[in-house]
């Protein structure tokens, strides 16, 4: 997978609620082109929401999400084939195999056989799976599960790809194991989001946005903002923010 990416994502004063709840308010955020972006915050923070606003699976209530590419803005549609969206609980089929799995995938997204192959084997090679084609997806450990949900969405080779919690409830190797794939990705230049409540994995990413009830705490380079607001680590930040945020204190 060559990808060269130059894609980026504007959400410029986006806001949705749910039956009168709140989930994002006046959200404005900038995921700059061939970049890992962390989304990070607790469960309620807005991270899952806003993913699927940026999939098309929710519309926003009010503001906008842009879609550029070499600064030139782009509707939905022609962006739908270059994006990849991997949910928090990937929807795999229990009593399908590893190799079931990506033969499915390969037609839906209508791969030709040769392309089709070459990933395969490509994606089997970096995920280490290669032994465990045949096994079920439903015997599968978690950390093995995930890889599977992320092989099955950059069959297509997408430019932008959405991860929602994609290393909730993975042990430690899995979790080490699946950053590793996401830095071979970013070397292709890939457009990479991925949320998560683990405040350590904000310092992987080349950016950090850190949410909190559906709003903006802080954005930015993760060693830029700790060393500017003098504190440790991004937990730290993130616990010094939130208390000026419930303080009603500018977190400017």
């Amino acid at each position: 997978m060559n990808t060269v990416s130059s894609f980026q994502v504007e959400i410029q004063s986006v806001s949705k609620s749910f039956m009168g709840k709140q989930a994002l308010c006046q959200l404005n955020l900038d995921f700059l082109p061939g970049k890992m972006h962390g989304v990070i915050g607790p469960e309620g923070a807005g991270k899952t929401t806003l993913f699927r606003l940026m999939a098309g699976l929710l519309r926003v209530d009010s503001g906008q999400i842009l879609f550029k590419k070499e600064g030139k803005i782009l509707d939905f549609e022609q962006v739908r084939p270059k994006m990849a969206y991997m949910p928090e609980r990937p929807c795999l089929y229990a009593d399908l195999s590893i190799s079931e799995h990506l033969d499915f995938f390969s037609a839906l997204y209508g791969l030709t056989s040769t392309d089709y192959h070459a990933i395969r084997q490509r994606l089997l090679k970096i995920t280490r799976l290669e032994e465990f084609v045949d096994r079920p997806a439903g015997k599968l450990s978690g950390g093995m599960y995930k890889k599977l949900g992320l092989m099955c969405s950059l069959l297509r080779s997408p430019e932008i790809l959405l991860l929602d919690e994609p290393t909730n409830g993975v042990d430690p190797i899995s979790r080490r194991e699946f950053w590793d794939l996401l830095y071979q990705l970013r070397e292709q230049k890939v457009l990479i989001m991925i949320s998560t409540a683990y405040m350590d994995e904000a310092e992987r990413c080349d950016n950090a946005h850190l949410l909190q009830s559906g709003k903006v705490l802080a954005t930015g380079a993760p060693q830029e903002l700790i060393q500017k607001e003098n504190v440790k680590s991004i937990s730290d930040l993130f616990i010094k923010k939130a208390q000026k945020e419930i303080a009603g204190e500018p977190n400017g």
